[in-house]
Order: C-alpha cells, then structure tokens, then sequence
C-alpha cells in the first residue's frame, strides 16, 4: 500500500538542488580544512595531523588525492544486514577510483574483544562500526578516535539527526560516534491471532489499560497474547523500557550505583510477573520461545527489535505489524540503541589513512537512507523523511518512537555490570525464583560493588 507524505516531511531534493548544496558543502568545508588543525590522537598517544580532513571528507575521491590505498573496515553484521553493507561499499568503491574498502565481519561478542586487541598491538581496522552503548568503554581504553573536530568541520550536528540519536555518541564531553542508524524496540502484533479473537488494528493497545484489557479479551478466547521471556532479548530490553516509563534510571549519572532497585524497577518487574499470574503469558518461557509461538499463531504480542522485521517478512503466511511500544507508566520510553561510525586509534604513520577514513565515514553517514534497506531507522533526519523511507511501512513506525527512545548510559564497562545483575535479576523473578523487590536488590548490591571497581579504573562517568 502505498503511504503519504507525513504533514511536515521535506520532499527529496532534485538533483540540481543537490549538486548546489554539495558544492557549497565543499567550500565551507575545504576553508576549514585549510584553518582548522586538527588534531586527533594516534597509537601511544602522539598527534597525528588530519588538518586537511574536512576537505578530504567533502570531495569523495577527488578530495583524497593521495595514493590508491585499501581500508579495513570492520562490523559485527552477519546476519541480514550483511548484504545491504555490502551493496554499499561495492558503490562506494565504484565511485572512488583510490579508495578501496574492504569489509571484515566477526559476530559481535567476538568483535568487542578482538578490536581493542587489535588496536593495541597497531593492526586495527581503519573505520569500524560499534553500538552507542560500548562507546564509553571503547573511549577510556583509547581504542577509539575522539571526532569532535572532524564532525565540527563536516558541519554535522544534533539537527542532522535528532537531539537524543546525537547526544548518545558523546562521553565525557567529547564526541566518540557518529550515528549510523537506531533500532528500537516495537510492539510486534500477529493480525491472525487478533482476527481469531475478534479484534483488528483498532484494537492495538496505547496505554497499561488497554493493553492489560485486549489481553483479558484474548485469554477468553484461550489464547495467552503476550508471552515474558526471562532473557534479555526480549525480556530484559523489555524491562529497562518499562523501568524508564515509570521514571526509574538504570544507574546513577556518575556510574557509582545502581538504581535499578528503585520503586520504578519493582513495578515495572510486577507487571510483567502480573502477565504471568494472569495467565496472559505461559511460565518457563524459553529463549526466543516468545518469537516462535508469534510465528506460529499462538502469541498476538511480542516486544522486539526493530531487526525482526526482515525474519517476519520472510515467513510465508504470516500475518503481522507493528506499531509503538505502549505506555505502560506515566511516560513514553522505549529502549534502543544505536551503531555509530567510529574511528579506531592509528599508528603514528596513519595521516594518509586517516584521511580516506573520514572520506568513508561521511560518504556512508551521507547514503543511510540505502543502510534502511537492513531493517533499521536511518540516523540522518533527511533520509528519514525522504519518500523512500516513508514507503518502508514498519520502519517508519519504529521511526516515530525516535522522540522517546532511550539509550543505555554512557558509562564505561557498563555493558558488563549489566549482564551480570541486573538481567539475572530480571531472569530470577520472571522466572518466579524470586520477589522482584529482593531479586533487583540484590542484583544493586552487586552491581555497587562492580561499580566502585569501574570508578577505581576508568573514573567516574561525569
């Protein structure tokens, strides 16, 4: 079905409008390039000269005049948002006759360990690709570029994206990432089992009682609509969005404690234990057991990410949508997260390469309206209003959350705190092993003392 134009949306630019706008782009820039020493950071710490690197950045391949040289770029995308890279970069290297650039995948719970390694010992990538909440982590162990001056010179800023997509790329008042997409969770809802019941799209929940009264409907009809998994995927991501909707926080702003614990944090962990009790959810659930029984026609609910569209696309038969997560609490939250282009720390002789990165960086920053075709959100506020995006039915729904999505805190080796606390608290009480208020006290308990290890190390987040 084909979509309107949202009231308020820009119309893509012709071409002619284009080709202005990036010659002026280019002349801004090549004057900065010419004025602004920029300074980045490279291996053991010595400066490495990018003074040049606005210009480069506007130019495509006649800004970087240098020799023809590869550059390494690595990602964790290994599922189905390989190929659409891939489409990318085969573009990119077509259009840029010295500048190649070569793609690395490794699954991601690898690539977090093997990419400082490899920065360290001057063999990293040249460009690489990590989620808004590994950032911190990343910064403190030098692994990454500080891009204040890079993205100061690109022109780029929080109006390119969005305040809050922009504001995650930022550690301790410094610029680390630059957004590439974000992926939020979404309400994913099965039309058939609804049909069953006697509801359609009208019916799709907006608030704690319509949500809590659509499921009372379903259960009449024998089905359990809304499946609690104890895991983080979905479980745990569906928590923290719940946590933020009744005003809690995850931790503290400096990263010394935890507040996961709060009155928040025991509700939001009651609600999902009440859709167990009330027979709305089936106890035990298994990994990805919630997913199955969606496709399966036996559950009319799932809270998931943004990343599921393409599998449910692929399910001949099934008949499902989207639509936001709902309002549970007092407030809009949603979780989600985001990956950022990154710039890896450089040995001393990288100004050559470093150059090229940036070309990159900008040039895939600058074409996220084509990344959409991976199932996520494009980061660039012009690519997701274009007419393209809006005709990406499910993506756009995801893209109206973009005003309440939340970020996990940048805070470093916070990613690890986490999965060691509070998402075993959360798997415990879900699990009915034990109360939400004892199962997330204990987790904050030790979560402090994790903390207090980090501060010790990295110093606080503020």
């Amino acid at each position: 079905m084909q979509r309107t134009r949202a009231p308020g949306a820009r119309r893509a630019p012709g071409a002619q409008g284009d080709r202005a706008r990036q010659a002026s782009r280019r002349d801004v820039l090549a004057a900065l390039g010419a004025t602004s020493g920029l300074l980045l950071l490279g291996c053991r710490g010595e400066p490495v000269d990018v003074r040049d690197q606005a210009a480069v950045a506007a130019g495509g391949s006649r800004g970087y005049a240098g020799p023809a040289l590869e550059l390494s770029f690595w990602t964790g995308f290994t599922g189905g948002d390989r190929p659409p890279m891939e489409r990318l970069l085969e573009r990119f290297n077509r259009e840029h006759d010295n500048i190649t650039v070569r793609m690395s995948v490794t699954r991601w719970g690898d690539f977090y360990q093997k990419l400082p390694a490899a920065v360290d010992s001057g063999h990293g990538p040249d460009v690489a690709v990590m989620h808004a909440d590994q950032l911190a982590t990343a910064a403190v162990h030098h692994t990454i570029l500080p891009l204040d001056e890079v993205v100061e010179a690109l022109g780029l800023g929080a109006g390119d994206f969005s305040r809050t997509l922009w504001n995650a790329g930022v550690f301790r008042g410094h610029r680390y990432g630059i957004p590439l997409d974000v992926h939020p969770l979404g309400l994913y809802y099965n039309r058939t089992v609804l049909a069953d019941a006697g509801l359609g799209d009208a019916a799709l929940p907006r608030t704690r009682r319509d949500y809590l009264a659509v499921l009372e409907q379903l259960k009449g009809r024998g089905i359990q609509g809304s499946w609690v998994s104890p895991v983080l995927f979905t479980g745990g991501l569906m928590f923290q969005s719940l946590l933020w909707q009744l005003g809690g926080e995850l931790f503290s702003e400096d990263g010394a404690r935890a507040t996961f614990n709060s009155e928040a944090g025991v509700e939001a962990l009651d609600f999902m234990i009440e859709l167990i009790q009330r027979g709305y959810s089936p106890r035990d659930v298994g990994q990805d057991a919630d997913s199955i029984a969606f496709t399966n026609n036996r559950n009319a609910f799932l809270w998931n990410g943004i990343w599921m569209i393409h599998v449910y696309r692929a399910i001949p038969g099934l008949e499902w949508g989207v639509a936001p997560v709902p309002a549970i609490g007092p407030r809009e939250a949603v979780w989600g997260n985001s990956h950022n282009l990154v710039l890896p720390r450089q040995p001393r002789d990288g100004q050559r390469r470093l150059k090229a990165s940036v070309v990159f960086l900008d040039w895939l920053s600058r074409h996220s309206i084509e990344w959409a075709e991976a199932g996520m959100v494009p980061a660039r506020r012009e690519a997701r209003e274009s007419a393209a995006f809006l005709r990406m039915t499910e993506q756009a729904i995801f893209a109206t959350q973009i005003p309440h999505v939340r970020f996990p805190p940048a805070i470093a080796g916070i990613d690890s705190v986490r999965a060691s606390t509070l998402d075993l608290a959360v798997n415990e009480a879900v699990l009915l092993r034990a109360p939400p208020r004892e199962a997330l006290d204990r987790a904050a308990r030790a979560a402090d003392a994790l903390l207090s290890d980090n501060l010790r190390k990295f110093g606080r987040a503020t």
